[in-house]
C-alpha cells in the first residue's frame, strides 16, 4: 500500500471486521469464480493435487487470501509468492496454448472478487477512499500473479524449445545418414516417427545445405518451420523440404542474409546424404576459392565446376598426358594455344568464331591452329581425345589457370 494509506484512518475494529467476512467469504467466493471460469472455458483442464483437492481451486483461495490479508492489515502491497500460477503458465505453454485465455480468466476472478469485497466494505460501513484503495491494489496484484504466470510460461517455452531443438537435430542427422538400402521400409518408419514428434510433415523430395556460419555473431536464419536446421554440428546444416516448391528458393535467399553456403540438388526423402555430399564438396571449393563465397550456392547452377574440380588427382593425370604436347612451349605460348584449342573445341567453328570467342585477330587464330595441329597431328580430330582435351581445358579454366573467353 502507500506511505499513506487511507486504511489508517479506518478503525481497526472495523478493518478487524472487514478481514473476518472476506476470510469467511473465501471458499465459497472461489468455488463461484471457478465455476465461473469454467463455464466461460469449458476446455479448460482440471488437474488435483496429492490430497485430491482441485490444483485451480487451491490456488484462488490462497490468491485470495493473500491479497486480504497484506491489504487490510496494513502490511505493504502483497507479493505474489504463489507457484500455482507459474504452473498454470507452465501448463499453457507445454500445451502449445497462448497466455491470453489464462490473463482472461484472472481478469474475471479479480471483477468476481471485488464484487464480493465491495459488498463486504459496504457492510461495514468501509468509507470509499479505502474502497478505492483496494480496487486499485486489487489490479496491482493481478499484475502479479500474471507475472508469475508469464514466468512458468516462459519456462515452459524455453524447455520445448529445447527440446523441439533436440528433436529437430536428431531427425535432420537420421535424414542424412548414410544407408546401404534407401528404400527399407524400417528406416523410412524411423523417419515418420522423428518427424512426428515435431510435427514436420515428410516430404517427396529434399535437398541438404551445408552452412559456414558468418565472421561476426550470428543469429540463426528465419527460414521458417518448414526448414530443419542444426546450427549445432560442426558444420551446420539445413534440410529444404520440397525445394521446388513456389518461391521456397525466394524464401531462402532473403532468410540466409549474412550466411553463405551451398544447397545440395534436390532428391528423394530417403537419399538426403547424396545431396548432402555435393553441397559438401561445393563449400569446400568455396573456401578455396573456386566457387563464389558470401552467399547461398545452388550446387546445380556449378554443376561444371563440381564435376571437374574435386576428383583432382584423376584430371591431374589425365592433364598430364592430353596436355604433354605443349611441355616444350614457354608458360605464355602455352596458355595461349590452351586458350585456342579450347575456343576451337567449344565452337566447333572456323577461325573468325574462334577469333570473336577469344577477343583476337582471325589470322592469329589460324596460326595457332597451324601450331596445334603439328603438336597434336590427328589426335585432335579423333572424338574420343578431343573429348578429354575439353574436359582437362575447362578444369583448367574453372581454376583459373586459362582466361574465360570474351562474352
Amino acid at each position: 500500500m502507500a506511505d499513506c494509506s487511507a486504511w489508517e484512518d479506518v478503525p481497526r475494529l472495523q478493518v478487524r471486521q472487514f478481514t473476518d467476512r472476506a476470510m469467511r467469504e473465501v471458499p465459497s467466493l472461489a468455488q463461484e469464480i471457478l465455476d465461473c471460469i469454467c463455464r466461460e472455458h469449458p476446455k479448460l483442464p482440471l488437474l488435483v493435487d496429492e490430497s485430491g483437492e482441485l490444483i485451480a481451486l487451491v490456488g484462488i483461495r490462497r490468491a485470495l487470501e493473500d491479497f486480504v490479508q497484506h491489504l487490510v492489515l496494513a502490511e505493504g502491497r502483497p507479493h505474489v509468492h504463489l507457484q500455482v500460477f507459474q504452473e498454470f503458465g507452465r501448463g499453457e505453454g507445454l500445451h502449445g496454448r497462448s497466455l491470453d485465455s489464462l490473463q482472461a480468466m484472472y481478469r474475471l476472478g479479480v471483477r468476481l472478487a471485488w464484487r464480493r469485497l465491495a459488498e463486504i466494505g459496504q457492510q461495514v460501513s468501509i468509507p470509499p477512499p479505502a474502497m478505492y484503495e483496494l480496487a486499485e491494489s486489487g489490479f496491482a496484484f493481478l499484475d502479479g500473479l500474471v507475472d508469475q504466470t508469464v514466468r512458468g510460461y516462459a519456462e515452459a517455452a524455453a524447455r520445448q524449445a529445447g527440446e523441439r531443438l533436440r528433436l529437430q537435430r536428431k531427425l535432420t542427422q537420421e535424414l542424412v545418414a548414410e544407408y546401404g538400402e534407401p528404400a527399407d521400409p524400417a528406416r523410412t518408419r524411423s523417419l515418420a516417427e522423428h518427424a512426428a514428434r515435431i510435427g514436420w510433415a515428410l516430404p517427396e523430395r529434399v535437398a541438404v545445405g551445408v552452412l559456414v556460419r558468418p565472421a561476426r555473431e550470428f543469429v540463426a536464419p528465419a527460414v521458417g518451420q518448414g526448414v530443419l536446421l542444426d546450427l549445432e554440428s560442426e558444420q551446420p546444416l539445413m534440410i529444404v523440404p520440397d525445394p521446388a516448391l513456389a518461391g521456397r528458393s525466394e524464401l531462402l535467399r532473403r532468410s540466409m542474409k549474412g550466411w553463405s553456403g551451398a544447397i545440395g540438388p534436390a532428391v528423394a526423402l530417403t537419399e538426403a546424404a547424396k545431396s548432402l555430399r555435393w553441397a559438401a564438396a561445393a563449400v569446400r571449393l568455396m573456401e578455396r576459392g573456386l566457387l563464389p563465397s558470401g552467399r547461398l550456392l545452388h550446387c546445380t547452377e556449378y554443376t561444371e565446376a563440381l564435376v571437374l574440380l574435386p576428383p583432382e588427382e584423376l584430371i591431374g593425370d589425365l592433364t598430364r598426358r592430353c596436355l604433354a604436347p605443349l611441355a616444350g612451349c614457354g608458360p605464355t605460348q602455352g596458355r595461349r594455344l590452351a586458350e585456342t584449342l579450347l575456343a576451337w573445341l567449344e565452337t566447333r567453328g572456323g577461325a573468325p568464331e574462334v577469333a570473336a570467342r577469344l577477343g583476337v585477330h582471325p589470322q592469329t587464330v589460324r596460326y595457332r591452329m597451324r601450331q596445334i595441329r603439328e603438336l597434336w597431328g590427328d589426335e585432335v580430330d579423333d572424338p574420343d581425345r578431343r573429348f578429354e582435351l575439353e574436359l582437362v581445358l575447362r578444369a583448367q579454366r574453372l581454376r583459373g589457370e586459362l582466361s574465360e573467353p570474351v562474352r
